[in-house]
């Protein structure tokens, strides 16, 4: 029996490889998978040209995945850095990659990533089409906006961000009900222009069968974009935001009945009071399709610290339902990330993705914590420094600052309460000023 997409297999009963790998991944049974897939509430981003794909589910059900954005711009052209940016994040653990390229040999860069990294590769067209075409943005056609999108499936992207939410009702109600940040969603604000200019209907909307056709061929994964997200926490949950995630409902119920997968973008800056109640409706106006939220960010407040802030959102986002977090680096706002930037914005996504995975009760997910706690009580350093999230940084800190007595450290020396329980509970006698 032949199969289009990942979704079309799971309701037609075939259990594919991809299926069977991430079953393995996330210690279920496959059969309870695939059904998960089935329904939608489960997506596998599999380009079938994309070989070199190592394959994931994303899925408030699984262990919440983390995405990694990166890619050349006009004042950032260097794409070997981007390509160490890309390795660095592999070997991280980063289970997505989206290149976000608006300068350059945007394709060559595309076909390199789905040629030879492991990750699951995702991409915004709409910043394509104005590097591809050379021209104002007013003069790029409905149908050259829809050939991008084609010509990225073909150049095996997993998963795509395409901003059709953002309709003329839905421009409508922005324009009607004043925002503090307007639209700061890239794409939407470059698609909401270009219907100003030009008065028509956004192509990706008017012509969203035809897009739905293309993911179905090649099995992309549509990532309906939030062009309406609130870019500041006086905007989340206003009635643009609500509007689109309505539209958003009704795309997921289209896409669905082309066994397209889906997956819903999200905020966005939010407070915290509010995040629980914004996945709970995304879930159920979107039928339970995953979640990838942008933080969410909780305060306004700290540039260059953003990625704390993303992580509070994003861990508290992730135990109330959200699958994938879009990691944010202490450079958003302010610039292109760096090297480090990229480090520091994965760590923190891994740290609020494996948060919310022990608060979900996820299989396996506690696991690693009890293991670095028992190596802890037992004062095995080089144990701890193994199960580190980051052990180059932890073993740096120690080196820093070396201990007199190797099993104890620099902060609490004989003082330390761990070795004087363990010793205590042997029988042996603790003095702490005399040893």
């Amino acid at each position: 029996m032949t199969y289009t997409t990942q979704m079309d297999a799971a309701r037609k009963g075939i259990t594919t490889v991809a299926m069977e790998v991430v079953a393995q991944k996330e210690q279920m049974d496959v059969l309870e998978l695939r059904e998960l897939v089935a329904q939608g509430k489960v997506a596998i981003p599999a380009n079938k040209l994309h070989t070199s794909l190592d394959f994931n589910g994303i899925g408030s059900m699984l262990k919440t995945k983390i995405n990694v954005n990166l890619g050349t711009s006009r004042d950032w052209k260097d794409l070997d850095m981007e390509l160490e940016k890309v390795n660095d994040a592999v070997k991280m653990g980063a289970e997505s990659i989206m290149d976000l390229s608006s300068y350059g040999d945007t394709q060559q860069f595309r076909r390199k990533l789905t040629g030879e990294c492991p990750a699951i590769i995702g991409t915004v067209p709409i910043y394509d089409a104005v590097v591809y075409y050379h021209k104002p943005l007013k003069e790029i056609t409905s149908e050259e906006w829809l050939q991008i999108v084609e010509m990225h499936a073909k150049d095996g992207v997993d998963f795509m961000t395409i901003h059709v939410g953002i309709n003329k009702n839905t421009a409508r109600r922005f324009k009607d009900n004043k925002r503090l940040t307007n639209i700061v969603s890239r794409g939407g604000s470059i698609i909401f222009a270009w219907m100003e200019m030009t008065g028509q209907e956004n192509p990706f909307y008017e012509h969203y069968d035809r897009i739905l056709d293309i993911c179905r061929e090649y099995d992309v994964t549509m990532s309906l974009g939030d062009a309406c997200r609130p870019g500041c926490i006086a905007d989340a949950g206003d009635i643009s935001q609500i509007e689109e995630l309505v539209t958003l409902g009704e795309l997921t119920r289209r896409a669905w009945e082309k066994d397209v997968q889906v997956i819903i973008e999200g905020p966005g800056h939010m407070p915290l009071n509010q995040i629980e109640a914004n996945m709970k409706i995304q879930q159920t106006i979107c039928q339970g399709a995953p979640f990838y939220v942008l933080g969410p960010l909780v305060t306004d407040i700290a540039p260059g610290y953003d990625h704390i802030t993303a992580a509070i959102g994003g861990a508290l986002a992730a135990s109330h339902g959200a699958a994938f977090l879009c990691y944010v680096t202490p450079a958003e706002h302010l610039r292109l990330p760096d090297l480090n930037d990229v480090k520091e914005g994965i760590i923190a996504a891994k740290i609020a993705a494996h948060a919310a995975d022990i608060a979900k009760g996820i299989q396996g997910a506690s696991d690693w914590d009890y293991q670095m706690s028992t190596a802890r009580k037992k004062l095995d350093w080089n144990g701890m420094f193994d199960l580190c999230i980051d052990p180059e940084k932890a073993r740096t800190y120690r080196e820093q600052a070396k201990p007199e007595k190797e099993d104890t450290c620099s902060m609490c020396g004989n003082f330390c309460a761990v070795k004087n329980m363990n010793r205590i509970l042997d029988g042996e006698i603790v003095s702490i000023y005399d040893e």
